[in-house]
Order: structure tokens, then sequence, then C-alpha cells
């Protein structure tokens, strides 16, 4: 019995029942209609929200210094190892589900849930950390346009005690831009997938817009002189006691700042919108990482060479603007147009991270392991609307009602692990079935993929400890969940189902 309950746990998806599914078309299915500039766009757009507008300033100032420019290098880096593994299941399994998927195919359900349980934290947490962000700038907007919103409105209710891990009442209701930007993100998304893609592509090309005038006007400001030294003699921060700068801050940097870097890999969750998936796929996950990057590197350039690292400036919520203000008065339409690109960015940031976790959950609906309402599918629309309305309803509930630190740490641990089990994931596949066909191959996979894991464990390593204890908490509530529902009610646990697709 005791064999019989641990051959279940690792009860894999068999690869012919994903192709199966993959191939499946009609009013049940998700609609195909996403081409690669679609899905590039669909990447940038999560991945280019509060990482450049917030955490490049802040990771400067707190960790790195000049060196901020190499964390951001090295961030890059084991993403691209990781988008690489990404790329070629993708294009193996073009079935939406993203991590989670991928996961149930090569190391088994136990796996799988674990890693889809990481992916809310990606996704849905995420989504709710940046409505919090941009209802900071939104109220700003309105301020700065003669509209008053009352702090009381405006606010969570809750923030983080100082000591332990309790909350402690603000004063304030409840967050309401927060819950609004939700509840339209999630409006749009109900009403097709195409019109969503669209609606995302006009924001993508706004805030990226934003980012280029920055990045263009600041290079004229910058004072070399600021970036030396590169890296900054490592030393101890005197109001909290904790080391920062030297090669160990820029690691310490690299491992913050990973949160700006999640969001190529929700092109995954679109494999079952896509046209031609096999070959789009990778595109639209390798273009993605690639020109955000590439935009990564440049404004870290501007802002620790246009403002010295030092400027506690740098460290709150709005980096960008002290920038702007040390480029001149003449500049000052600039801050407006960074407001309202912000704005505009982190919302296209919330809309990808809302359609990533409903074609999760809708995954694991078809699966079983959630209730079969997360995968029902409007017939006119096509699109998951009780996963949609779901998921909004709980994002907008932790964005009204929570702080925007609360999860950020969390945020970056979760990827990293998900990040890790997809590389191990794509070399047993590599070494267990050789034979199925690839559109895209990993280049060097036999050390592209473990450089990816190692690289991954090595900064979940560099994470502060409480970091950890949060994992564990979340990971525990988690188990629970998949004991007392998710094991009882998989698909894919009746023995005769799983061998006869077992060596396919």
């Amino acid at each position: 019995m005791a064999r019989m309950t641990f051959d279940r746990l690792l009860a894999r998806k068999p690869i012919g029942v994903l192709l199966a599914q993959a191939a499946e078309e009609g009013d049940h299915t998700l609609k195909r209609c996403l081409g690669p500039f679609q899905l590039t766009t669909l990447g940038i757009g999560c991945i280019i929200g509060a990482g450049i507008f917030v955490l490049t300033g802040h990771a400067a100032h707190e960790h790195a210094g000049p060196g901020i420019v190499l964390s951001f290098v090295i961030a890059g880096l084991v993403s691209a190892f990781a988008a690489l593994c990404y790329a070629e299941l993708a294009s193996m399994i073009p079935v939406s589900g993203s991590a989670y998927t991928y996961a149930y195919a090569t190391l088994g359900e136990l796996f799988a849930w674990i890693i889809a349980w990481d992916l809310i934290v990606e996704y849905l947490f995420t989504a709710s950390t940046v409505s919090v962000g941009w209802s900071g700038y939104f109220t700003g907007l309105m301020h700065d346009l003669g509209v008053h919103i009352p702090a009381a409105w405006s606010h969570a209710p809750y923030t983080t005690a100082e000591t332990g891990l309790g909350l402690v009442p603000t004063g304030a209701i409840i967050n309401l831009p927060a819950v609004f930007i939700i509840a339209l993100t999630s409006f749009v998304l109900t009403r097709g997938v195409s019109e969503s893609a669209w609606f995302n592509t006009a924001m993508v090309v706004v805030k990226v817009g934003v980012v280029l005038l920055v990045i263009l006007f600041g290079f004229a400001f910058v004072d070399v002189s600021n970036w030396t030294p590169f890296i900054p003699a490592a030393t101890v921060n005197p109001a909290t006691g904790a080391s920062q700068y030297g090669i160990a801050g820029v690691v310490t940097a690299a491992g913050v700042i990973f949160f700006a870097y999640i969001g190529f890999e929700s092109v995954s969750t679109a494999a079952q919108e896509t046209i031609n998936p096999q070959r789009n796929m990778p595109i639209g996950i390798l273009a993605a990482l690639g020109i955000c990057t590439v935009l990564y590197i440049l404004m870290c350039l501007v802002i620790t060479g246009v403002v010295p690292y030092t400027d506690p400036g740098l460290a709150e919520a709005r980096p960008i603007y002290t920038v702007v203000d040390a480029m001149g008065p003449s500049f000052t339409w600039l801050k407006f147009v960074v407001t309202i690109g912000a704005t505009i960015g982190l919302g296209s940031t919330i809309l990808v991270l809302l359609y990533g976790q409903s074609r999760i959950f809708y995954s694991m609906a078809r699966d079983g392991l959630l209730p079969a309402a997360f995968g029902s599918v409007d017939s006119k629309r096509r699109t998951p609307v009780v996963g949609t309305a779901l998921t909004a309803i709980v994002g907008g509930l932790m964005g009204g009602l929570f702080p925007i630190g609360l999860l950020g740490e969390l945020v970056s641990v979760g990827t990293l692990l998900a990040f890790a089990m997809i590389c191990a994931g794509m070399m047993y596949l590599r070494i267990k079935h050789p034979e199925l066909p690839r559109s895209f191959k990993t280049p060097v996979w036999w050390l592209t993929a473990p450089l990816g894991v190692a690289s991954c464990v090595y900064l979940i390593a560099s994470l502060p400890v409480a970091t950890f204890w949060r994992l564990l908490i979340w990971m525990a509530i988690g188990l629970v969940i998949y004991a007392t529902y998710a094991y009882r009610h998989s698909l894919y646990h009746e023995t005769a189902v799983v061998a006869s697709h077992q060596d396919q």
C-alpha cells in the first residue's frame, strides 16, 4: 500500500495525453490567435513593471552601488538558463500551465503541485503586490491633476509589525485603487484573449517609450565619476547592521532584483492560445527576456550615473523621480510622463500576471487537482471566465488589505525554486526521452541546465533567512490542500491510465 501511495505521488502526466490536449479544438477549448509579436509583448508587459520603476534604485542604494549593473547581468544570465529550458519544453509540450505542466510530465504530480503552489506566489501574489504599487502612482497622478484620494481609501488597513509576524492596523479602510485595477484588468481578460493581447500591446508601447525617454535624456547628464568605485568596498549598514556592497552585495542584489525578471515565462502559459506554438513560443520567451535585459542594464547605468548611489532618494518608492530632478527644472515634464508611463506599465504587468494565473488554474482543473469551475470556458469568448473571476476576487482582496512589502522576497525565492525544477525537468526529458520531437533545442543542454539549477540554488541561498521560513509556511499550507483535495481527485492516479501511457 505504501508503495502504491508513493507511485501515485510521483505519477506523471503522459506526454501523449498532453499532446492530445494541445491538438483539441472546439468551444470548450482556448482560442488560438497569438503570434510571435503578441507573445513577445506579453512577456515584456509582465517583465517591465515594478522592477525597472522601483527596484533598480533601491537595490543600487542598499546593496550594490553602480555594481547593480552586474547584478542585473547575473540575474539575466540565470534567467537565460531557465528561459532556454522553458523554450525547449514549450516547443515539446505546447499546453497551457507553464512550469506546472512541464513538471507534471517530467518530475511527477507532487513536484508539479509544489511548482504550481510556487506559481501562485509568482503570479497571483505578485499581481496583488504590483496593484499596491500601481495605487501609489495612480494616487500621485490624481494629486498632480488636482484630485485628492483620501488616505483611508488609498492605503492598506494593515502593515507589518516591526517585530514578529503580526499585522498592525493603520486606520485606513481599504486600498480602493488597488482593488480597482485588479477588477479592470480582469474584466479585460474576460473579453477575449485577442482583445487582451492588443490592449496589453498598446500599454507596452507606452511604457517602453517612457523608459527609452528616460534612458536617452538621462545619458546626457551622466557623470562617469559616479560609477567609481564600480563595486563599492564591503561595509556594514549603520541603520540595520546588515552587510552591504562588495561582491557579496552584488550577488545579494541579484537575488533581490530577480523579482524584476519575473514574467518572461508567462509566455508559456499562452501555449494553447498560440498559433504554431512549437515555433512561436521559443521566439516570444527569448525575445522578451533579451529586450528587457538590455533595457534594465541601460536604466541602471543612467540611474547610477546621474545620481550617486549613496543618494537616499534612490531608496524611495519612485527613484526615477530622483533621477529626473537631478536633470534640472527643464525636465519637470518628464516626471509627469514617467508617472503616466509607470501607471500604464504596472497595469499591463497586472494584466499579464492575472492572465498567467488563470491559465495555470485552468490546467490544474483539467487534471482534477482543482475544482472543475477553474477549468470551465465561456463558449462565446473562449476564456476561463470563472477562474479569472475567482483569481480577481482573491487578488483584489490581497491588494486592498495588505502592504506592498509583505511578499516581495517570497516571490523571488518561489520563482527561483520553480526555475531550478524546470531546468531539472528538461534534463530528465533529454535523458529519458531523447526521441521526442523538439522544434527548439537548448544549446549545450548538458551544461546549460545544470548551470541553471546551480545558479538558482545559489541565489536562493543569498536571500535572507526569514524568507525560507515564509516559504516553508506557504508550502505547508499547499501540502495540506494537496493531501485533502488534489491527491484524492487527481485524474492520473489510476494504474491503468498511467501504465497505458507510461512509455509515450
